[in-house]
């Protein structure tokens, strides 16, 4: 794309858009370029739309990867190339609501037990604990650590959103033993980025190693330990307004997600047949 790219880059920088949705955007933009072979200059609506089939038709693409591949194409055409006709009516893929897969007390105990490395293990209860994205935990700091108010400093969330979440009682007392164990500086968890914070990807191949450890089959990644605070918190009966704010969803509607999944309730709901022939029957009439 050269010069194309440039300034999609730039328009993009200049939005306010993250780095990570900046790499992402352009890579779907490459992507687009690459089927057609020509430039996005000299192509139009009809281009585009044959694309995006061509993601959901051939590659099956996942219907998150269309939605981002949309807003990709849509940010090129209406702001770096102004010609926002072009994509005015592209339809929106509509969201698939899975329930996600969660991990039981049991199984988080023995994921933690199974991470034998002080830092590792650290990592996985502040994901569990706090209800961290990965790389929310990754770029931690040890300031963001306050255990006068017992609660963990959260900067530039999705979205660029700072917020704050739980500390955990349990978390700080392990926090304090690695911290004199390993003395982080800059960052709580260091590593080899070139920031010099551990990488998310390193996260990831730890989890699924001690996933494999404790023996769990369930098909889980870290941000299964988001799901599984925020899961935990509705079955202990916390508001969901609370885990709402904890988690740093802009609409509460995201969080309503986890009242479904929170199997602990509905195993405690009496049906109504059994109901039937008991002095509380007189409730149904």
């Amino acid at each position: 794309m050269g010069q194309l790219r440039d300034r999609m880059d730039a328009d993009l920088r200049l939005a306010g858009y993250s780095p990570s949705t900046c790499k992402v955007y352009l890579v779907y933009a490459r992507l687009f370029v690459k089927y057609h072979r020509r430039s996005p200059e000299v192509m139009g609506e009809r281009e585009v739309r044959a694309f995006l089939l061509h993601l959901i038709e051939e590659r099956h693409a996942a219907r998150g990867t269309m939605r981002q591949v949309r807003a990709a194409l849509t940010f090129l055409y209406s702001v770096t190339l102004r010609r926002p006709v072009e994509v005015a009516h592209l339809p929106v893929m509509r969201r698939q609501h899975r329930l996600p897969t969660v991990l039981s007390g049991t199984e988080v105990s023995a994921l933690i037990e199974a991470t034998t490395d002080p830092k590792y293990r650290a990592i996985l209860m502040t994901l569990y604990s706090s209800g961290l994205r990965i790389t929310e935990a990754c770029k931690l700091r040890p300031g963001d650590i306050d255990s006068k108010r017992m609660v963990i400093h959260v900067h530039q969330g999705k979205g660029d959103r700072d917020r704050y979440t739980v500390l955990s009682t349990r978390l700080l007392q392990y926090l304090r033993e690695y911290w004199r164990t390993c003395r982080p500086v800059e960052w709580l968890f260091p590593g080899q980025t070139v920031d010099g914070h551990i990488s998310p990807n390193t996260v990831r191949l730890v989890f699924h190693r001690a996933r494999a450890q404790a023996g769990i089959k369930k098909q889980v990644s870290p941000h299964t330990l988001r799901h599984s605070f925020a899961t935990h918190l509705i079955e202990c009966g916390t508001d969901i307004t609370v885990i709402q704010a904890l988690l740093g969803h802009h609409s509460i509607r995201v969080t309503e997600m986890y009242t479904h999944v929170g199997v602990d309730l509905i195993s405690r709901t009496t049906s109504p047949l059994d109901v039937l022939g008991t002095p509380q029957a007189a409730v149904l009439g």
